[in-house]
């Protein structure tokens, strides 16, 4: 059975950090593409960020760049997002998910296979 669960999330202000993780389990998580989403309430969700299976390659949405880097351990099966400069407007539930296309970094929804069930970000101003 596959899991995917996020942790880290958590109510800050704005300039504030948090980082995000999300541990995985039931597949072989070194050979998936993993990406971070996001959906703020009344939105659709949308790309934030996403890494490649060696982690070679990574690939950001144009809001986060500059103020969140993903990254992964593949020997510890898990996936994280730094965010440091946190805006309000990165309220949102976050959303891990994998990728069985190894070597490319997909930013469409319908891309991903697996998906966590969502940590809360809110970041007041």
């Amino acid at each position: 059975q596959v899991q995917l669960v996020e942790s880290g999330g958590g109510l800050v202000q704005a300039g504030d950090s948090l980082r995000l993780s999300c541990a995985v389990s039931g597949l072989t998580f070194s050979r998936y593409a993993m990406g971070w989403f996001r959906q703020a309430p009344g939105k659709e969700r949308e790309f934030v960020s996403g890494i490649t299976a060696s982690g070679g390659s990574t690939g950001y949405k144009d809001s986060v760049k500059g103020r969140f880097t993903i990254s992964r351990d593949n020997a510890k099966n898990t996936l994280y997002l730094q965010m440091n400069c946190l805006k309000p407007e990165d309220t949102a539930v976050y959303y891990c998910a994998a990728d069985r296309s190894a070597t490319w970094v997909h930013r469409g929804i319908t891309e991903y296979d697996y998906w966590g069930q969502g940590t809360q970000v809110t970041v007041s101003s």
